[in-house]
């Protein structure tokens, strides 16, 4: 393994939370899409009964 030094604890926190973040950054992301997919498919479904 790489030598980190006096600051292995500081750098393996600091990739850790990085990792943390990002897990939620996608995580957020892909509840978002679903939400967003399953309000654009009950506007459309309101939209086609409208027509009808």
């Amino acid at each position: 393994m790489i030598g980190l030094g006096e600051h292995a604890e500081f750098i393996i926190a600091a990739y850790a939370g990085i990792a943390m973040g990002l897990a939620l950054v996608i995580g957020w992301t892909l509840a978002a899409a679903r939400s967003t997919r399953r309000r654009l498919a009950e506007l459309d479904t309101r939209d086609r009964s409208d027509r009808a």
